[in-house]
């Protein structure tokens, strides 16, 4: 063929199929089209003309046909218009509707809006082949939506429907999709539908693509085919399928030791950050505090008091008096960001009870180990009784930020942003502890009271003051945990009851006064409880295992995993 007669037959077929486009008309006009023509068949095909082409306003207008909004409007002369209805209906039941070919409102003869009542108009209804024309239009849409999310689970939805009508629209998606969990997805989804397939060849090379993806949905599928393939006679395909379970299998133990361990981490984390405090404040300082529960508690009410003021506001009723703290209505970023502000604030807040109940209560208990539990014990059964006073006996709501919502998804494994923030939040607070015990002068100071009181006050050091920002420190600590613990648990006066067993706990084994051994003992503790919870398939069972576990371990070696060595002749 010359290459001026090419050209030519190339601009007669664009003069061609742009006339068919222009003939077609807008979105609007095809579906209103569609809603007046009688033939079911034909109905159907100029809706499915709007695959790949749907805005939201189509969808919207789509889903407004499904649920029965549109109708049809018959006027005098006996022609039908596909209207919509504009605004409240008015005293007389009527209301003003718009044409949705183009838009406009219809008027009456002296050109002013026509209101028409239930009576003057018809229900656009919907037969089986226009519904499912209409979703899978809605389908077409959801596989090319913009939100990766939501392309997702559109795309996983089709798979899971195995209607092998939807194959076109997969492979359609897939020649466009750049991303390559969604690329996977659509792999999985084509496979499902092309299982279903009459084609044995077709069938046993899906059969072999879902064990490649080690696809765990498609495990039941899976097991039907086999049956299926058993009963008519098709090793090869039972064969097949035998082993692409055989490929999940694997690879869903794999997944479940990798989440086991991230849990069991995880666990070992809130262990960790909960009982940091108590390191310092029982390990270091040797002061049997009971209530350090309550020092949680503390922090995860200002975290929730923080969440309030950048919301709409607090309202309190401390001891019967109504109060109304006004709040800063912020939305957005700057209300996500409120969990920033509120961790310092749990800090300082909790610190400065801390010293309060140093001041008043623990300075006078030290060396007396028996008189101090009682004496904290009841002070956090007085502070408990105060949070019911102030906030109520129910647990109060603290929403997760954006940033701390939803998982980060690994080959089947799913990280929660939440847990992996509370392992990184463990980590920095470790740094921190051992920095201002090793790197700082208080930590010098908190050091040499803490190995020799006495030869420390023969130096000068005032060791009233030290004792009281060592518990302070300490009692920070613990509310810095109780802020995180208001994203992952339910906050309330009886939240520091939950913890305050596996901190101790968690300080015994890991050697009372080291730091060191509390790190280990948490993650070893939660690695132990998650591993065993899985493998029993009981948490009771798994927990009473974990603390018989201490139990003997502590018979054997009562000064933990680390024994805290010292000159002095206290210890």
């Amino acid at each position: 063929m010359s290459r001026p007669l090419f050209v030519l037959l190339s601009l007669i077929w664009i003069a061609f199929t742009g006339e068919q486009v222009r003939a077609e008309g807008t979105p609007q006009e095809i579906i209103s089209k569609a809603i007046a023509e009688e033939d079911a068949e034909i109905q159907a095909s100029q809706i499915k003309s709007l695959l790949g082409k749907a805005t939201p306003e189509v969808l919207q207008l789509l889903r407004q046909w499904k649920d029965g909004e549109i109708y049809l409007y018959t006027d005098a002369a006996g022609s039908k218009t596909v209207v919509i209805p504009e605004g409240e209906k008015d005293s007389e039941d009527k209301q003003i509707f718009h044409g949705l070919s183009d838009g406009r409102i219809l008027n009456d003869a002296e050109g002013k809006p026509l209101k028409l009542g239930s009576s003057d108009v018809e229900s656009a209804d919907t037969s089986s082949s226009s519904r499912m024309a209409i979703k899978a239009v809605m389908d077409m849409a959801a596989l090319l939506d913009t939100d990766l999310k939501r392309r997702l689970q559109a795309i996983q939805n089709i798979g899971l429907e195995q209607d092998p009508e939807k194959l076109p629209e997969l492979k359609t998606a897939l020649a466009i999709e750049k991303d390559s969990s969604a690329i996977r997805a659509l792999n999985e989804s084509m496979a499902f539908l092309e299982i279903k397939s009459d084609d044995p060849t077709v069938q046993l090379a899906a059969c072999r693509k879902l064990g490649e993806l080690q696809s765990i949905p498609s495990q039941d599928v899976l097991k039907g085919i086999i049956v299926e393939a058993s009963a008519g006679g098709r090793p090869e395909l039972a064969v097949a399928a035998q082993a692409s379970l055989e490929q999940i299998a694997v690879h869903v133990r794999n997944v479940n030791t990798a989440g086991t361990i991230f849990r069991g981490i995880s666990t070992g984390s809130v262990l960790l950050v909960v009982a940091i405090g108590l390191a310092i404040t029982f390990g270091l300082m040797g002061v049997i505090n009971m209530a350090h529960g309550e020092m949680l508690v503390v922090g995860a009410y200002t975290t929730y008091i923080v969440q309030n003021l950048f919301g709409e506001g607090l309202h309190l009723s401390p001891f019967g008096i109504s109060m109304n703290i006004p709040g800063m209505n912020a939305t957005g970023w700057l209300y996500n960001s409120y969990f920033i502000v509120a961790l310092p604030v749990a800090f300082l807040v909790a610190a400065l009870v801390g010293i309060g109940l140093e001041r008043s209560i623990i300075r006078f208990l030290y060396k007396r180990p028996l008189e101090s539990l009682l004496a904290t014990w009841g002070v956090s059964l007085v502070l408990q009784q105060l949070f019911r006073l102030i906030f109520g006996a129910s647990n109060v709501d603290v929403s997760s930020p954006v940033w701390l919502s939803g998982n980060w998804t690994v080959n089947d494994v799913q990280f929660g942003w939440n847990r992996l923030f509370v392992i990184g939040f463990a980590v920095i607070i470790i740094l921190l502890t051992w920095a201002v015990l090793n790197k700082t002068s208080l930590g010098l100071l908190i050091r040499a009271v803490m190995q020799n009181r006495s030869m420390a006050a023969c130096m000068g050091v005032r060791t009233d003051r030290v004792n009281m920002m060592t518990f302070g420190f300490g009692s920070g600590l613990a509310g810095l945990a109780g802020a995180f613990l208001s994203q992952i648990d339910n906050v309330g006066p009886g939240l520091g009851q939950k913890y305050i067993v596996d901190a101790f706990m968690t300080v015994v084994v890991g050697g009372v006064g080291k730091l060191t051994g509390t790190v280990v003992s948490a993650v070893g503790i939660g690695v132990a409880d998650q591993s065993l919870q899985q493998i029993l398939l009981s948490p009771v069972l798994g927990k009473i295992l974990v603390l018989v576990a201490i139990i003997l371990f502590l018979q054997w070696r009562p000064s933990g995993i680390f024994v805290t060595r010292s000159r002095s002749l206290e210890s």
